[in-house]
């Protein structure tokens, strides 16, 4: 597992992961009361869970030489699982047009993960060739997950940074942080540069999403400024949430 440093980052690394990837619990716990899955796209699960499977399996003895990643398999293990109660709980609750979409993301999904697996362990007999395959696959996934633009436009759609709180950055910040510390420290290329990637997206997102979020409060201020002791934070809950502006 390496040396000292390397083992506390990466159980710090777990802890601050588990923390992020349980923050979606608070969203799927109103789509339960509501028994609706109402604007939300379970594409971001999907691709987490995609994420997990392959990271799990980078961390496994079969591409990373015996145990030294395990601290990887722990956290994106239970990632894993998580994702996949969130995909689940998804699907119940979601239209019958909703369960075709996640389908049709789905099926490719475990097509990709077990086409990476087999072609990994089958082809390729040492685990620098395996983890090269395995990692170059899982950066592109963790590119995607992280680069996506879903977060801005649910900020832009719903003119509300309530789909981009201030909890999960922090989480993602410091989890990204710890994770790059590992890779640099175990001179794990792929470990370094996920995290590098994900440190990177998560900045111009935060960026794109206070941007737009300040420039709708602006607009909604200035379009109803007549009303009368309106702060631009009143103005924007009058135009937006139906309030009564008088």
């Amino acid at each position: 597992m390496g040396s000292i440093p390397r083992l506390a980052l990466g159980i710090m690394g777990n802890a601050t992961s588990l923390l992020l990837y349980a923050a979606p619990i608070l969203t799927f716990r109103r789509v339960i009361q509501k028994r609706s899955t109402e604007d939300f796209s379970c594409t971001p699960y999907i691709v987490a869970l995609l994420n997990c499977a392959l990271y799990t399996w980078y961390g496994l003895p079969v591409v990373s030489y015996k145990w030294e990643n395990l601290l990887l398999v722990t956290t994106n293990g239970t990632g894993m699982l998580m994702e996949a109660s969130f995909v689940l709980i998804y699907l119940y609750f979601t239209s019958a047009k909703g369960k075709w979409h996640v389908w049709s993301i789905m099926i490719p999904t475990v097509i990709i993960f077990l086409a990476t697996a087999l072609i990994s362990w089958c082809l390729f007999s040492e685990h620098h060739q395996r983890k090269v395959v395995v990692g170059s696959v899982a950066l592109a996934t963790s590119i995607a997950m992280y680069g996506s633009p879903l977060v801005v436009v649910l900020v832009i759609k719903t003119k509300s940074v309530e789909f981009m709180p201030f909890y999960l950055s922090l989480f993602s910040f410091l989890s990204s942080s710890l994770w790059l510390a590992y890779g640099l420290v175990g001179r794990d290329l792929f470990v370094a540069l996920l995290m590098d990637t994900k440190r990177t997206c998560q900045a111009v997102q935060e960026a794109e999403a206070e941007k737009q979020a300040s420039k709708k409060v602006y607009e909604a201020g200035s379009e109803i400024f007549h009303c009368n002791d309106f702060s631009v934070k009143e103005a924007y809950d009058c135009k937006f949430y139906n309030k009564n502006c008088k």
